[in-house]
C-alpha cells in the first residue's frame, strides 16, 4: 500500500463533506459528530502515520501533507465567483479546521500528530493570511459546552471588578431567562451564544489589550442593552444582543 498517496489524497478531504458545520455545532450534537468524523477519516490518519514512520525526511513529508490541505481549500475557493459566498466558504473551512480536523489529528495521538498540526496551521496562515485559526483539542472544545452562564457579560464585569451577583449580571440573566427564552427563536439564539461565547472569551483573554476590548464591548453593546432593558425596550435589546454575538464571533472566534 502506498501510504503517501492515501494520506496526501485523504487529508484534504477532511475539510469537505461537513454539512453547515457552524450551524450544526451544537451542545447535543458535537460529541457524536466528532466521533463519526474521526471514524470516517481514520484510514487517512493511519496512512499518514505509517508513511511518516517510513520516510527519511519527516519534516518535508509533513510539509507536503499540510500544503495539500491548504491548496485544496484554495482551489475550491477560486472556483466561487461571488465574494460573499467565497467568504462564507472560507469561514466554513476555518471552522472545520479548528473544530474537527485539528482536534481529530490531536485525538489520534501518534508521533506525527503534533508536528502535523503545526505544519497545517502554518500552511493555512501562509495561504490565507487574514485568517488566524486557533488549535484546540476535542476535550477543550467539548468542555466549553458544559458551563452555562453569561460568558461575555461575566468576563466584562470581572474586568470591571464587579461580583457575580452584581446588578448588571442579574439584569442580563433575567432578560435571558424571561424575555429572550420566550421570544420567537429565542432558544436558538441562546444556543448559538453558548456554542461560540466560551471560545470568544478564551481568545479575548489571551490578548494583551483585553481590558480595552472588554471596555469596547461594554460601551458598544452591553451598556446600551442595559438601558434598553431598564426602559422595557426588550426587542431592541434582543437585536443588539444578536448583533454582538455575530460581530464578536467574526472578530474573535478564530483568533489565534
Amino acid at each position: 500500500m502506498n501510504f503517501y498517496t492515501v494520506a496526501i489524497e485523504g487529508l484534504p478531504q477532511m475539510l469537505f463533506g461537513l454539512e453547515a458545520p457552524l450551524e450544526n455545532f451544537k451542545r447535543d450534537r458535537y460529541a457524536g459528530q466528532f466521533q463519526a468524523y474521526c471514524e470516517r477519516h481514520l484510514a487517512t490518519l493511519e496512512a499518514l502515520e505509517n508513511g511518516y514512520q517510513s520516510v527519511i525526511d519527516k519534516d518535508q513529508y509533513l510539509t507536503n501533507m499540510a500544503q495539500a490541505v491548504a491548496d485544496a481549500a484554495k482551489a475550491h475557493l477560486d472556483e466561487i465567483p461571488k465574494k460573499n459566498q467565497k467568504e462564507k466558504a472560507l469561514m466554513d473551512f476555518n471552522f472545520c479546521l479548528a473544530v474537527y480536523m485539528i482536534p481529530s489529528i490531536l485525538e489520534f495521538g501518534k508521533e506525527s500528530s503534533e508536528p502535523l498540526k503545526d505544519k497545517i496551521l502554518a500552511a493555512w496562515k501562509e495561504t490565507f493570511p487574514k485568517t488566524n485559526v486557533q488549535a484546540s483539542d476535542y476535550a477543550s472544545i467539548n468542555e466549553g459546552f458544559k458551563r452555562k452562564f453569561c460568558y461575555i457579560t461575566t468576563a466584562v464585569c470581572e474586568t470591571f471588578g464587579k461580583p457575580d451577583n452584581c446588578y448588571e449580571l442579574n439584569l442580563f440573566r433575567d432578560f435571558r431567562d424571561t424575555y429572550l427564552a420566550s421570544s420567537e427563536d429565542g432558544e436558538e439564539v441562546i444556543d448559538e451564544y453558548y456554542n461560540v461565547a466560551p471560545t470568544i472569551v478564551k481568545h479575548i483573554n489571551r490578548q494583551p489589550d483585553k481590558q480595552e476590548i472588554y471596555q469596547g464591548i461594554w460601551d458598544t453593546y452591553l451598556e446600551p442593552c442595559k438601558r434598553m432593558i431598564e426602559e422595557n425596550r426588550n426587542e431592541e435589546c434582543r437585536e443588539l444582543y444578536i448583533r454582538m454575538v455575530r460581530d464578536l464571533e467574526k472578530e474573535y472566534f478564530f483568533l489565534n
